[in-house]
C-alpha cells in the first residue's frame, strides 16, 4: 500500500519527502507514528490547526498512526476543561486518534525512575538555588554560565534529596533537579537545564499524588520514546531544544525519536501567543475563548468557519522551514469558497426601511417559490410571501442618487429579488424630517424590460426579528505589538457591531445552531448558540461576500 501512495502522490513538502524516503528505505521497520502533543493550559488556535492537519494528515496519507498526547506537566495552569476542548477541536477538524490517547502524566513513574538513573550516573544534581538565581548564573549567548554551588554534590546525596523532594518535605520552588551537562555550552538549553521542580498543586489527572513534576523539556522527548514516535514534528522554536532531547535519549539509551521542525503559522491581524490570548480573555477584551473574533478553533467554529475551510487553508499555505506572514484574507478566501458551495441562500434586511406598494391589493399576497442555492438544486426550494408592505435595506435608497447608483430613488425603478419591479413614487418623512417610508408602485407586467438594480427585501407580515452581529478582524494592523509596543493598542475598535433592528425571512426562525447561510448581498452568517436577551435568534457574520479590507485599500 505504501508503494502505491508514494508512486501516485508525490510529496508536497519537505516533511512528506522525509517520511516517504524513510518508508521507502524501511526505516523504523516500515512504521510511521506521529503525535500532536498540546499542553492542556488553554484552547487551541489556528496555529495548532496547522500542526494537527500536518501530523494527522501525514499519518492518514502514508498509512501510519497519529497519537493525541497531552503534555500535562504543569498542574498550575492545566484544567480538564482544556483537555475536553482540545479533544472536541481535533474531532471537529475531521481527525481521529482511535485508541492512541496518551498523557505525559501516564509516564510520571517511569520519568522519575529515569531521573534517578541519571542521578546515579552523576548526570543530574539537586540545586538549592532559586529560579532567579539560576537564571542570573546561566550566562548569555556570548558569555558562559557559572556552575551552581551545589553542582558537585555526590550521587548519594542527590538521590536522598530527590527522594525527599518527592515525599513532599520541601516547599514549592525550594529545590530543583538539574541535568549536569555543560555550563559553557553554546546552546543555552544545554547549560544544566532544570528537569524537575516542586509544585504543591492539584493535578487534573493525578490529583495530589505528586508534588514533583517534570519540566516539559524532560518529559517531551522521553514521552516520544515511550510511544516509539518515528517522526516528532515540531515548530521551529523547538529546534534549539533538539540537542537536549537527543542528550537525554542517548544517556538513557531509549528509542531515538527523531525531531523535525517546520515554520509556525504567523497570521496577520491577530495574535498567536497563548499568553496574549489568555490576557484578552482575563481582561474581558473579548467575551471568552469562544468569542467569534478570537483565532481559537472554538471561536472560529462559533463564527461559522467550516472545518473543511480550515483544512484547505492549512494545505494552501504549505509547510516550510522559513517564517513568514500569511495575510488573514487567505483564510477568509478559503472560508468563502467553502461556504459558497454549501450555504443555502436567505433574505435578511439589516437596517429596514418600510415600502408600501400602493397599487398592490391590501388583502392579497402571493407565494413565490425560490431555490435555496442557485447552483445546488439538491438543496431544494423554499417559499417567500410577497405582499403590499415590505422592508428593504435603507442603504438601497437615496433621495439624490448619483448616476451610477442602480438602486432605489425618487422616480427610479428596481427589481426586488425573486419579485416584482417597483418604482418609488413618494417619500414619507417623520416630524424630524427623516425618511420613514417609501410609497411605491409595482409593474404587474414588466415584460422584457432590463432593470439594472436588484435589491433584497422581506415581507412585513411574516418577517422575523433577529439580532445580527457583524464581526471583523480583532486587530487593526497586520502585526499587533510590532516593535515591542503593547499589542492591545492595536485592537480594532470596529471589530464588532450589533444590529438590533434586523428582519429576516421566516425560514431563518428555525435556523439550527452553526448552520451556514448566505444572506444575499450581505455575506455569510450562522446562528449563534446563545439567543439574545429577549429570546431573538442571533446571527454571527462569518465573512463578507468579498474582501472588504482589500476594497478599503483600493
Amino acid at each position: 500500500m505504501i508503494e502505491t501512495i508514494l508512486s501516485e502522490t508525490p510529496p508536497r513538502d519537505f516533511i512528506r519527502q522525509i517520511i516517504a524516503s524513510d518508508l521507502a528505505a524501511g526505516r523504523n521497520d516500515g512504521r510511521l507514528a506521529t503525535r500532536f502533543p498540546p499542553e492542556p493550559n488553554g484552547y487551541l488556535h489556528i496555529g495548532h490547526a496547522k500542526s494537527i492537519c500536518l501530523n494527522f494528515g501525514v499519518a492518514q496519507e502514508f498509512g501510519g498512526e497519529c497519537h493525541l498526547r497531552f503534555d500535562d506537566t504543569n498542574p498550575v495552569k492545566e484544567e480538564q476543561e482544556f483537555i475536553d476542548a482540545i479533544r472536541a477541536d481535533v474531532r471537529w477538524l475531521g481527525f481521529d486518534w482511535g485508541v492512541h490517547e496518551y498523557y505525559a502524566s501516564d509516564y510520571f513513574e517511569q520519568l522519575y525512575a529515569w531521573a534517578e538513573q541519571l542521578i546515579g550516573a552523576g548526570l543530574a544534581y539537586v540545586d538549592d538555588q532559586s529560579a532567579e538565581e539560576i537564571r542570573q548564573r546561566r550566562g548569555t549567548l556570548t558569555t558562559p554560565g557559572q556552575d551552581s554551588p551545589w553542582r558537585d554534590r555526590s550521587p548519594a546525596e542527590n538521590l536522598e534529596l530527590f527522594r525527599r523532594m518527592r515525599a513532599g518535605e520541601f516547599a514549592t520552588g525550594e529545590k530543583v533537579l538539574r541535568a549536569k551537562i555543560d555550563m559553557a555550552a553554546p546552546n543555552i538549553n544545554l547549560r544544566d537545564p532544570v528537569m524537575y521542580r516542586i509544585l504543591h498543586a492539584h493535578h487534573p489527572r493525578t490529583g495530589t499524588a505528586w508534588c514533583l513534576y517534570p519540566m516539559y523539556d524532560f518529559a517531551h522527548g522521553q514521552s516520544d520514546a515511550i510511544e516509539r514516535i518515528t517522526h516528532s514534528i515540531c515548530t521551529l522554536e523547538f529546534a534549539d531544544h533538539r540537542p537536549l532531547y537527543d542528550w537525554f535519549i542517548a544517556q538513557l539509551n531509549l528509542f531515538p525519536a527523531r525531531q523535525y521542525e517546520f515554520a509556525r503559522l504567523n497570521l496577520g491581524y491577530t495574535v498567536m501567543s497563548k499568553r496574549k490570548l489568555q490576557e484578552l480573555v482575563a481582561e474581558k477584551v473579548v467575551s471568552g475563548w469562544d468569542d467569534p473574533r478570537m483565532p481559537t478553533l472554538v471561536g472560529m467554529r462559533r463564527r461559522g468557519y467550516p472545518a473543511r475551510a480550515i483544512r484547505t487553508f492549512c494545505e494552501r499555505i504549505g509547510v516550510g522551514k522559513s517564517d513568514n506572514w500569511i495575510d488573514y484574507s487567505v483564510l477568509e478566501d478559503c472560508v468563502r469558497e467553502e461556504l459558497n458551495e454549501i450555504a443555502p441562500r436567505a433574505l435578511c434586511v439589516l437596517n429596514p426601511l418600510k415600502v408600501v406598494i400602493t397599487n398592490y391589493p391590501a388583502d392579497h399576497s402571493e407565494i413565490i417559490e425560490v431555490p435555496n442555492h442557485p447552483q445546488q438544486p439538491e438543496l431544494g426550494r423554499r417559499q417567500l410571501r410577497f405582499g403590499r408592505e415590505l422592508y428593504i435595506e435603507r442603504d438601497d435608497f437615496m433621495e439624490d442618487p448619483p448616476k451610477k447608483f442602480f438602486r432605489l430613488g425618487p422616480g427610479r425603478e428596481v427589481r426586488l429579488r425573486y419579485g416584482h419591479v417597483i418604482r418609488c413614487d413618494e417619500v414619507v418623512r417623520d416630524a424630524a424630517g427623516a425618511v420613514v417610508e417609501l410609497r411605491c408602485s409595482y409593474d404587474p407586467a414588466p415584460g422584457e424590460r432590463k432593470i439594472k438594480g436588484i435589491i433584497h427585501w422581506v415581507n412585513a407580515v411574516d418577517a422575523v426579528p433577529v439580532q445580527v452581529r457583524l464581526y471583523d478582524r480583532l486587530f487593526a494592523v497586520e502585526n499587533p505589538g510590532r516593535g515591542g509596543s503593547d499589542y492591545r493598542a492595536d485592537l480594532n475598535p470596529a471589530s464588532i457591531a450589533r444590529i438590533e433592528s434586523a428582519l429576516a425571512e421566516p425560514a431563518l426562525a428555525s435556523a439550527a445552531v452553526g448552520q451556514a447561510w448566505q444572506f444575499e448581498r450581505l455575506g455569510y452568517f450562522c446562528a449563534d448558540p446563545q439567543p439574545a436577551a429577549d429570546g431573538r435568534i442571533v446571527f454571527n457574520r462569518t465573512v463578507t461576500l468579498r474582501d472588504s479590507w482589500a476594497k478599503q485599500a483600493e
